[in-house]
């Protein structure tokens, strides 16, 4: 990696096959896999943060609307907001993903070109920014699909985090060559500024401290270490309270009318 700024880091290089590294088994996101010890880890945590996601959307928009889910994954956080009245539509590139999506009645775009341009109430990131590598145009295609006034919600690790630090190159949501950047809070804010986005809250993630620990433990040592994990991701929580600086990060942005 090399620094582009003290807030900011890119991956260098980027590997010319990068789209293989998400056809791995291990790529979690893009599977529904119930298997390893680190799936049902995944699997739990994914279900908790289903009704939080959409219950923070709906405080936000104050009722349902149209919403789009850019990096949809399998479909399942589209199915929930679906089951609460959204009307929603999704992105993934991943073909894989995009068929466990269709099994589950979502119908979701490959690209976000293929998106019309529609006047979206809400539209969502979750984890997905760290992996476009030109986001200045990727920020430009949003914008024309979120209406004046509209909500966009951003999440991203955050390699200032506690447990960033502590576990340096083994930290798992550094998670190279599929994570093309590396954002801080002051990028975030820097890079959609220009783009006549205004942040007006940061939230934490607070189970990502915890399996971003996990998943760190087994990258440092070869093996699962539930004690270690769980005592590094509370350090980590407890520490980001005076800090302010959390595993990841929800930012919440509203498009400028």
């Amino acid at each position: 990696m090399a620094n582009e700024e003290k807030d900011l880091l890119k991956t260098i290089p980027v590997p010319e096959n990068v789209s293989d590294y998400y056809k791995s088994e291990n790529y979690i996101s893009h599977t529904d896999s119930n298997k390893s010890f680190f799936d049902k880890a995944y699997q739990l945590v994914k279900k908790v943060s289903l009704s939080q996601k959409e219950s923070l959307i709906k405080k936000l928009n104050k009722g349902e609307g149209l919403l789009l889910d850019i990096g949809s994954g399998t479909g399942d956080f589209l199915v929930y907001a679906k089951s609460k009245n959204w009307n929603v539509q999704g992105v993934e590139p991943g073909e894989k993903a995009r068929q466990l999506s269709e099994k589950k009645g979502i119908i979701v775009n490959e690209f976000l070109q293929d998106v019309e341009e529609m006047q979206f109430d809400v539209i969502t990131l979750w984890h997905v920014l760290e992996h476009v590598e030109d986001y200045d145009a990727y920020i430009l295609e949003i914008k024309k699909r979120l209406k004046p006034g509209g909500t966009l919600i951003v999440a991203v690790p955050n390699f200032k985090s506690n447990d960033a630090l502590h576990y340096k190159e083994h930290w798992a949501a550094f998670d190279v060559p599929r994570h093309l950047w590396h954002f801080s809070k002051n990028s975030i804010e820097r890079i959609f500024t220009p783009h006549h986005f205004k942040l007006i809250q940061t939230k934490p993630m607070w189970f990502d401290a915890f399996y971003v620990s996990l998943l760190s433990e087994k990258y440092k040592t070869g093996k699962a270490n539930w004690i270690k994990a769980i005592w590094h991701g509370t350090h980590s929580n407890l520490s980001g309270i005076f800090t302010k600086e959390y595993s990841s990060h929800i930012y919440i942005l509203k498009k400028e009318e």
